[in-house]
C-alpha cells in the first residue's frame, strides 16, 4: 500500500467504491425532486450518474475515463443548456452534501470536497431569480 504522502485525494477518499456511494446518493435524491429532475432530458438517471461518477473520479485523481469517453469536461458549457437558479443550485448542494455524508471521509478529505463542490454549484448558476419591477433588491446574505 502507498504511503498516503504518495496517495491521489481519489486514493485517500477510497477510491472507485467512495465515488459510488457520494453520486448514488446523490441521484437518489435528484430522482425525488422534481426541480432537479426537470433538468435530465433522461429518463433513466443511470447514464447521468455514470457521467458525474468518472467526472468526480477524475477530478480528485483517479481514472481518467471521463475525459477518453466524453473529451474536455467544459463543466460551464455543458450546463449551459439548463436554467441553473439560486434554488437549483442550493438543491444541488443538498442532495450532494448528502452523499458527502454518506461516505464519511476523513475531516480533511471531507472539507476539500465540500468546498470544490459548493464553488462549483455558485459557478454554474446561470439564472437569477425574478424580481418584480420596483421592488427593493434584497441585501447580500452576509456569509455570502
Amino acid at each position: 500500500m502507498q504511503n498516503s504522502a504518495n496517495q491521489t485525494p481519489y486514493e485517500r477518499m477510497g477510491g472507485a467504491e467512495t465515488f459510488r456511494t457520494i453520486v448514488h446518493v446523490f441521484y437518489q435524491g435528484v430522482a425525488a425532486d422534481p426541480l432537479l429532475k426537470a433538468m435530465y432530458p433522461e429518463e433513466d438517471l443511470g447514464p447521468a450518474e455514470e457521467r458525474l461518477r468518472m467526472f468526480l473520479e477524475q477530478y480528485w485523481g483517479g481514472p481518467t475515463t471521463f475525459s477518453e469517453r466524453r473529451g474536455h469536461p467544459r463543466l460551464r458549457m455543458r450546463h449551459m443548456p439548463f436554467q441553473i437558479s439560486p434554488e437549483a443550485r442550493d438543491r444541488w448542494l443538498h442532495h450532494m452534501m448528502a452523499g458527502v455524508d454518506a461516505a464519511n471521509l476523513e475531516p480533511e478529505l471531507d472539507a476539500a470536497m465540500r468546498d470544490y463542490l459548493q464553488r462549483a454549484a455558485y459557478s454554474l448558476v446561470n439564472t437569477e431569480p425574478a424580481i418584480p419591477f420596483g421592488a427593493p433588491i434584497p441585501p447580500t446574505p452576509p456569509d455570502a
